[in-house]
């Protein structure tokens, strides 16, 4: 078998810092059908123009970076997750996350909507709330969440939590119009593609100890602007 090569040194790069930030901070309905505008004020009308601005939020966020493809949508591996072969490379070095626990080998997933190994199984509903709180979509039914107390408006009793160095705890602070596109162009922007993904190893509590000791679970809560280090907006 051919042996793929690693991810190009920018996408190595990239994902060694967000191992780095992963280890010292830790850390509404679908616009497809109903339409709406982005913060930037583009029109969300029809399901492709969601998909569309789904497709350029994953390629600005530089989720590909990790799950492969680097920014080119066009690229073989494009959004195929971790390949077998690459276990000893400096990919996957970039992806041993170091904690109190021990050192754990950490792998993207398969983001094409493949049913039996990549997202196809999962609505778009659960992969926002993968974005949105970080909750695995595997382990976190299909709801609306509306709390972040865990067993109250439907947040999990005991939530189980994406591996670092997936940014959920940045993409939450992503419109809602974004992460429901980037659902959409997921689920259906996309070809399926078979490549199955072994777990990540983790510790016990999937994650929820080292998140939650800095503050990187539940809801999202902006700090109400301006903080002690920003300047006031000039009067209008």
């Amino acid at each position: 078998m051919t042996r793929p090569r690693p991810e190009p040194r920018t996408g190595l790069r990239r994902a060694a810092s967000m191992v780095g930030l992963a280890v010292l901070v830790a850390g509404c309905q679908p616009a497809a059908s109903e339409g709406g505008s982005s913060d930037s004020g583009t029109m969300l009308t029809t399901a492709a123009d969601t998909i569309a601005l789904g497709r350029k939020v994953v390629m600005s966020s530089g989720c590909g970076d990790c799950h492969g493809g680097t920014s080119n949508p066009g690229a073989p591996n494009w959004l195929v997750g971790w390949r077998e072969g690459t276990e000893d490379t400096l990919f996957a070095a970039a992806f041993r996350i170091p904690t109190p626990m021990g050192v754990f080998q950490t792998r993207p997933r398969n983001l094409t909507p493949d049913n039996e190994t990549g997202l196809g199984r999962f609505t778009e509903r659960q992969i926002f709330n993968a974005l949105r709180y970080g909750l695995r979509p595997g382990e976190t039914p299909d709801a609306d969440i509306t709390g972040a107390t865990p067993g109250q408006g439907n947040y999990p009793e005991n939530p189980k939590y994406l591996a670092p160095p997936m940014p959920w705890p940045a993409f939450r602070y992503k419109p809602d119009i974004e992460i429901w596109a980037i659902a959409a162009y997921l689920k259906r922007g996309l070809k399926p593609q078979v490549n199955k993904v072994e777990p990540s190893e983790g510790p016990p509590d999937f994650w929820a100890g080292l998140y939650g000791m800095f503050g990187a679970t539940g809801a999202m809560q902006t700090p109400a602007f301006p903080t002690d280090r920003e300047a006031a907006l000039p009067p209008q």
